[in-house]
């Protein structure tokens, strides 16, 4: 795939995003902004530290404030732009979010290298439930299957 200058422009902003984020102590140096016809309609840079929001990473916060702008809670036809490979949490949000296309910056072993190493989750997804570093531990399953009969025949609902 060519690269534009106008996409490497967009890059260069989320990593702008991820220095401003880190220099002004917001937390870690991850920024990224969305993009939609050409416009950048949001950004965001880690700020799990500023908050005290262990999901308040850079790409969440772009998709967080570009949603609320557009009043959708999917980025149908826009594009992330992050300064590093996504996590696992991130990855989660983003395709939930349905972007047609996400660009990154740095990789998931150039973040492991400055300490932010997530292979212990992707490792923790492939153990059984009751393997887990933290116990997950299932209760009262039929009371909570009643909400889940009550949404499959709720008429209002949206689907997603």
């Amino acid at each position: 795939m060519e690269i534009t200058q106008e996409q490497k422009t967009f890059m260069r902003k989320a990593i702008e995003m991820a220095n401003e984020g880190m220099t002004t102590n917001k937390g870690g140096p991850f920024g990224a902004i969305i993009v939609k016809d050409g416009t950048i309609i949001a950004t965001g840079c880690n700020q799990v530290t500023s908050s005290n929001d262990p999901t308040a990473h850079a790409e969440v916060t772009a998709i967080r404030n570009a949603c609320k702008k557009l009043g959708s809670f999917q980025l149908d036809g826009c594009e992330i732009y992050t300064s590093c490979e996504p996590c696992p949490m991130c990855l989660g949000a983003i395709y939930w979010a349905r972007p047609d296309k996400v660009f990154y910056a740095n990789t998931k072993v150039d973040a492991a290298e400055i300490d932010f190493d997530d292979q212990f989750i992707y490792e923790e997804l492939e153990k059984p439930l009751g393997s887990r570093d933290i116990p997950f531990v299932q209760i009262l399953r039929e009371e909570a299957l009643e909400t889940f009969q009550n949404w499959s025949t709720k008429k209002d609902k949206i689907d997603y």
